[in-house]
């Protein structure tokens, strides 16, 4: 048991070593317009980590993640309007979507709803915010000096700005370096958070939560706790995400968004931290590049390779391939205690 914790941590230090030359090297040997998407991937991947946490380590499926991406987005670029830089704003995004996902989590997890209505809540609450913000286009809707547009959005949103200078905006690599550190953090504080305590409790309520329940954990107060953490996580996307477009509009809450999401995970792995980061990653790039092909539609060939995925490798990439791996790492060990005189 001990080695295994050992090798968790020394794979986490590895990927949290890897994601720092990353951030060190990425604005050093790449043009603009690449650094621009290695930013948007790692804002997507920062997006997909809410739910791989939520799923994958407390078996929280949730069908409306987008709902938490477009609030932060949202309130964010209200927030930077009116106040003129974004360290505040960026903070009060991700307030305002824990407090958002504890008033939902509560009435969802407390209301004693089953893992389906559950996933239905959600979808339709992210639906209602949807429908919700598309219908604010009159001059009416304005929060300060902000207009919500409605279906035309919110244009001009400010470039996140260096905590230490408000009124310096980020260059290109300043916000890659940024936003990547953002996610370093983040994965690195999920990591410690899985191996605590907590996160042991949370992975035996995944695995069994009326056992749970009869060992006198209050299964509810544990579920309410992680949907906020995967809550404030996706609002911190959402406000990033806003920051880099400079423009939000209601597509951000769309069932696409949503979708895009649990898909990422799923080719990923369920029950990974790394794995959905690599499904965002590798999908992402790869409909970017068939998106300048003309032979055939992307969209086709994406579908057809998610199944091939779903079918092929039910884990997920990274497990199916970790698997691999330690599968012919153990044979070539054993060949080489066998090849040993005695």
């Amino acid at each position: 048991m001990l080695r295994n914790i050992h090798k968790d941590w020394l794979g986490a230090g590895f990927v949290a070593v890897l994601g720092l030359a990353i951030l060190i090297f990425v604005p050093v040997y790449f043009d603009l317009f690449e650094v621009l998407q290695m930013t948007k991937y790692v804002v997507l991947a920062l997006f997909v980590l809410s739910l791989a946490y939520i799923w994958g380590f407390g078996g929280i499926l949730s069908f409306g993640q987008a709902g938490f991406f477009g609030l932060g987005g949202y309130v964010f670029a209200v927030s930077a309007i009116n106040m003129g830089q974004t360290t505040i704003p960026f903070l009060i995004a991700i307030a305002l979507c824990v407090l958002f996902a504890g008033a939902l989590g509560y009435f969802m997890f407390y209301g004693r709803l089953n893992d389906v209505y559950l996933g239905v809540v959600t979808l339709v609450v992210t639906l209602i915010l949807y429908k919700l913000i598309n219908h604010t286009a009159g001059p009416e809707y304005i929060i300060g000096t902000a207009r919500l547009g409605g279906f035309n959005g919110i244009p001009s949103i400010p470039i996140m700005t260096l905590p230490w200078q408000p009124d310096q905006e980020m260059e290109p690599a300043q916000m890659f370096q940024y936003f990547m550190a953002i996610l370093i953090a983040v994965y690195v504080l999920l990591h410690v958070l899985i191996k605590s305590k907590f996160g042991r409790v949370a992975i035996s309520i995944r695995e069994n939560e009326v056992r749970t329940s009869l060992l006198g954990y209050d299964v509810r107060l544990y579920k309410l706790c992680i949907f906020m953490i995967g809550g404030a996580i996706g609002g911190a996307a959402g406000a990033m995400w806003a920051s880099y477009q400079t423009f939000v509009d209601p597509n951000i809450f769309s069932l696409e968004w949503s979708a895009k999401c649990l898909i990422w995970v799923i080719a990923g792995g369920v029950g990974t931290l790394i794995g959905p980061i690599i499904g965002v990653i590798a999908l992402e790039y790869l409909s970017f590049q068939l998106g300048q092909t003309d032979f055939i539609n992307n969209l086709i060939v994406l579908g057809t390779i998610l199944i091939l995925v779903v079918l092929l490798m039910p884990k997920g990439l990274f497990p199916t391939f970790r698997d691999i791996f330690l599968k012919l790492w153990r044979r070539r060990g054993g060949q080489g205690d066998g090849e040993r005189p005695g």
